[in-house]
């Protein structure tokens, strides 16, 4: 066990929104790096946004938890104290909004997924039928039920505190996402009136940042190896792989941590980063996940382990690079050679229903755009078809198998595939009807449709095993 550095009087200077495995394997352990690199009153209040569970038992722990970083030669346990309190938003909204108005705090993360900013991703804007979202825009003085809402509160808090802006920063797999989240948050801001929506564009800075570690959910063997290590419960302990990756545009409102200290990349852009670490690793993932789930195998190692598809997952990271631009200090190949080496590691139980969640969000940015960009250009789609062919099955079987479909648009998604026809082509033209599905549009080009109809077929006739060997002849 490798104790924590931290002193028991560190302030806190950072507000998290959403404490989750990722953060406490992620952002967390990077500042408590960082502090014990150069110091500083960075401590971590985390808020739990939905469930207290996380928030009581890391209450009851003292803010301690234990990181597990599985080597191929066995594991590496952290002692991590840098999260000084953990609140649970229900119940405590008023005093979460009030953090904002305090001096010391410079910076707020935020780990929600995809679809917890309310946003119209496609239209880089709010997502006004969003119920929270309608709610907080037409009742801005009522207690907020939204992410963007929560910040403009507290923002309006600190503003009418007469203190300087903060740095709000998104560590989810959005493009571009701290251009999104400023966007969201002046337009929510305007329904509070036009001078807050000002002092936010003016006082505030959202950095994009790319972030990057396989973490899976906890089991009962997290438990124990920390309980092995510990000699008592540790029920917020975490594993995670050895690797970990953080690019931060350097565009920050205030002081911030010594990340760079920690091993952070503090860059004028992150975008080259962004763009192969959601088409190369994200996209490969989705791949991975709804391949493996129709497969009936649990995890990304046991996808690896399948000769077939690991060497379609390698082929698709090769398609996804051909979309890449070229900048300094990106190398699609070297990456994804590393790629393969983590997915294969067998120490890393990463399950593939986990990654499959929330796909109509994910879908868009990892797989669709690349893929019209490839039909645009006149360049073949290759493996861009199976993964889509792979979801679109794995959204329509729910209901005949234990395949959970754990969607924002499980609704919309069971209407259309239950509505269409059972050939391959109606599933896909069904898929493209759904209006809230960004990026949709690929979906009509005729390239992408074929390629796609061909790949169900495949899927529907022989499984994913044989429909991804037959992917490979295709494109050798």
């Amino acid at each position: 066990m490798i104790p924590s550095p931290l002193s028991d009087h560190l302030g806190t200077g950072i507000l998290h929104l959403g404490l989750g495995a990722f953060h406490r394997a992620h952002q967390a352990a990077f500042t408590q790096d960082a502090i014990a690199a150069r110091g500083g009153a960075w401590g971590i209040e985390a808020v739990s946004m939905r469930n207290p569970v996380l928030a009581e038992t890391l209450s009851a722990q003292d803010g301690r938890f234990t990181l597990i970083e599985q080597h191929s030669d066995g594991p590496v346990l952290r002692d991590m104290s840098v999260i000084r309190r953990a609140t649970a938003l229900p119940g405590n909204t008023d005093q979460v909004i009030e953090r904002f108005a305090d001096p010391g705090l410079h910076i707020v993360t935020i780990t929600v997924t995809e679809k917890g900013y309310g946003a119209d991703i496609g239209a880089r804007a709010l997502n006004q039928s969003d119920a929270a979202v309608a709610h907080d825009l037409s009742r801005p003085n009522t207690p907020p039920q939204s992410l963007p809402g929560l910040l403009v509160h507290g923002l309006k808090t600190r503003r009418n505190a007469g203190l300087g802006g903060l740095t709000l920063m998104s560590c989810d797999n959005l493009t571009d996402n701290g251009r999104l989240l400023i966007a969201l948050l002046t337009e929510m801001a305007e329904a509070h009136g036009a001078d807050l929506a000002r002092w936010i564009e003016d006082a505030c800075r959202c950095p994009n940042a790319m972030v990057d570690r396989i973490t899976p959910a906890a089991t009962p063997e997290t438990f124990a190896i920390a309980k092995d290590a510990r000699g008592w419960d540790d029920k917020a302990a975490i594993e995670t792989e050895p690797f970990r990756q953080w690019v931060i545009e350097d565009r920050f409102a205030g002081p911030r941590p010594a990340w760079d200290a920690a091993g952070a990349q503090i860059v004028p852009d992150v975008a080259p980063f962004e763009a192969m670490k959601l088409r190369l690793l994200n996209g490969a993932h989705s791949m991975i996940a709804y391949l493996g789930a129709l497969a009936g195998l649990s995890a990304v190692r046991d996808v690896m382990a399948e000769p077939v598809l690991r060497d379609v997952v390698r082929r698709h990271m090769a398609f996804a690079a051909e979309t890449l631009s070229p900048a300094e200090g990106l190398n699609p190949d070297a990456y994804a050679d590393a790629l393969i080496s983590r997915f294969e590691n067998r120490a890393i139980d990463h399950r593939c229903l986990q990654i499959a969640t929330d796909g109509s969000q994910k879908m868009p940015q990892r797989i669709f755009a690349a893929a019209q960009e490839q039909a645009l250009a006149g360049r073949d789609i290759g493996t861009f078809a199976l993964a889509i062919a792979a979801w679109i099955k794995f959204c329509g079987e729910t209901d005949q198998s234990d395949l959970p479909l754990n969607d924002p648009l499980a609704g919309q998604i069971r209407s259309a595939l239950d509505g269409a026809g059972s050939g391959a082509a109606d599933r896909i033209a069904a898929t493209a009807g759904i209006v809230e599905l960004a990026g949709r549009e690929v979906l009509t080009l005729p390239q992408v449709a074929t390629a796609t109809a061909l790949a169900l077929e495949r899927l529907d006739a022989n499984g994913p095993l044989a429909a991804a060997q037959a992917t490979l002849g295709d494109h050798r």
